[in-house]
């Protein structure tokens, strides 16, 4: 699938600030399920400088400083990207310890995978949710993957919150409802609880190509040793295959967000608007 799309970010002070050093996720992964053909990104006002890296966690970013004070901010980007993974199964796991959970990971992957799997004890409400999928899919653990996000799928509420962090996976259950980002981090909560390593992940999905108003899309991966990262997105119970563009994958939702940074200006405040176009072009 090929995927020709813009993003506008936009911020407005109410006060003139001093910007501090701002980081940017914007430029989609380019992995083995997507390839980036062109990708160009704008900054207004012109930084003083720009820097283009490699986060801790592999995602490409780009960092911006300024001088002076500013009243807004605007990142525009435009990209073209082709997705490959039309089978979202075609793999095979490689590690039995795996297969049934709780599934642990072996080898360098235990190591590796440590920020992913998480420690604390979940609330007893995730713990009962989890439980009951567990059974349900006899403790295998690929079939919990898809029961689960079936789960959430089936039996929540989407809601549309354009701001804010995600919220407590606790909460998100007993309100059965919340934004995309929610639904991942519910995601994510369950599978760590039953030894699977999972993280947030933040791009773009393909949607109704009819949409008026497009929005930043959140997912989850879990990796599965002889598969790597795979994708699932509980808020359309689907395993992520060739329809979702991704930005930038985290152990934590903030570490994949698509702009990052603080400002100084006393008695200031910001305001944040968007506009995501999207289209897509079978091959």
């Amino acid at each position: 699938m090929l995927f020709k799309g813009s993003h506008l970010i936009r911020y407005s002070y109410s006060l003139p600030v001093f910007l501090e050093p701002h980081v940017l996720r914007l430029r989609p992964r380019n992995d083995t399920s997507q390839q980036v053909r062109e990708f160009s990104m704008r900054v207004e006002p012109p930084p003083a400088g720009t820097h283009d890296f490699l986060d801790a966690e592999g995602n490409l970013a780009t960092s911006v400083w300024f001088e002076g004070k500013i009243e807004t901010m605007t990142v525009s980007s435009t990209f073209e990207v082709q997705t490959l993974c039309a089978n979202p199964f075609g793999f095979l796991v490689t590690e039995n310890a795996f297969c049934q959970l709780p599934s642990r990971y072996t080898g360098s992957d235990a190591n590796a995978l440590a920020p992913f799997l998480g420690t604390a004890e979940p609330e007893s409400e995730i713990k009962a949710f989890v439980q009951h999928l567990v059974e349900k899919a006899a403790g295998n653990s690929l079939d919990f993957l898809v029961l689960l996000n079936t789960a959430i799928y089936e039996n929540f509420t989407v809601e549309i919150r354009d701001d804010g962090p995600p919220l407590p996976p606790v909460l998100t259950m007993e309100r059965k409802q919340g934004s995309c980002r929610d639904f991942a981090v519910l995601f994510i909560a369950a599978c760590r609880s039953v030894g699977l390593a999972a993280r947030f992940v933040s791009g773009y999905q393909e949607g109704d190509p009819d949409m008026v108003q497009r929005h930043l899309h959140a997912w989850a991966e879990v990796y599965i040793p002889g598969a790597g990262w795979r994708g699932y997105d509980p808020t359309h119970g689907l395993a992520v295959a060739d329809r979702h563009i991704v930005l930038a994958a985290s152990y934590h939702s903030s570490g994949a967000a698509p702009t990052s940074g603080t400002f100084r200006g006393t008695g200031s405040t910001a305001l944040m608007d968007y506009a995501i176009d999207l289209r897509s072009f079978p091959e």
